[in-house]
């Protein structure tokens, strides 16, 4: 049987409440995949397969709301692995489990992703919740990389591109989430190409916009631009490489960042002004 241990505690009583609950639906599928006599165990491993989802789909509720309160910097990342987990579970449940054999494979299969991921999930992430300090407000919403109306600035030109920047940086992280090593890398190099093309176009069309008007803050939006591309044309790929979805989510979170703070405190300005 797996101990849900003092060490596995994170010292949030709700969520160390639910923890120990996943690892009593974790007991239920080992005690079937332990058992001497194996019978037909189909209806019993569906149910504990629809209970697991259900319940995690519950606790993860819990835990992303209660790290959003708090503005925990660990969310994305606890949303990734949180959508991993619910999609590893999902594919569970589409194998095909009449065969008793192929039962007790699954179960045993099943019992070994939980243990594993249970253990280094709350080990690795949970236990830092609430430890760190809070993440900046658009990091919170469930969707940061949604382009919505706060950040219009009233010019058409400028406003389509920069909800076009957002939908190219939403791509990619997705792509990030979902990362497959075997064509996930020339996919996402592919994305951020993308992404510096397309600012280096918009910035050009900023700026030419900003000359027509005689925009007297164009050499300080001039220098930040460059800046920013400097950051694109500098990316490191042998760090995405060797460590993908933790260099790429660092990566997708400075210039989502960089973007949302420069249209807020620098783009709206220009019309502010003019």
């Amino acid at each position: 049987m797996f101990e849900f241990t003092d060490d596995c505690k994170i010292g949030i009583e709700m969520i160390d409440d639910e923890h120990r609950h996943l690892f009593d639906i974790l007991n239920k599928a080992y005690v079937l995949v332990t058992t001497d006599y194996h019978s037909d165990y189909y209806q019993q491993l569906k149910d504990i397969i629809s209970e697991l989802d259900n319940y995690a789909e519950l606790h993860f509720a819990h835990e992303e709301a209660y790290m959003a309160q708090i503005r925990d910097p660990e969310l994305i990342l606890q949303r990734a692995q949180h959508t991993f987990f619910r999609e590893k579970i999902l594919a569970f449940d589409l194998i095909n489990i009449d065969d008793l054999q192929n039962q007790q494979q699954v179960l045993s299969d099943l019992v070994l992703f939980l243990a594993k991921w249970l253990y280094s999930h709350i080990l690795g992430s949970d236990i830092m919740i609430g430890r760190l300090p809070p993440l900046e407000e658009w990091m919170i919403k469930e969707n940061p990389c949604e382009f919505t109306d706060e950040y219009l600035v009233g010019i058409d030109l400028i406003d389509g591109e920069h909800r076009e920047l957002f939908s190219i940086v939403d791509r990619a992280n997705r792509l990030v989430k979902t990362y497959d090593a075997v064509s996930g890398y020339d996919r996402i190099v592919g994305i951020l190409n993308e992404l510096k093309d397309y600012t280096i176009e918009h910035f050009r069309d900023e700026e030419e916009y900003m000359e027509s008007i005689h925009y007297d803050g164009i050499d300080a939006q001039k220098r930040a631009h460059a800046a920013f591309i400097d950051k694109l044309e500098n990316i490191d790929y042998n760090e995405i490489e060797n460590n993908p979805q933790e260099a790429l989510q660092k990566l997708l979170e400075f210039l989502l960042g960089w973007l949302i703070n420069h249209i807020l405190y620098v783009d709206k300005k220009i019309t502010a002004i003019s």
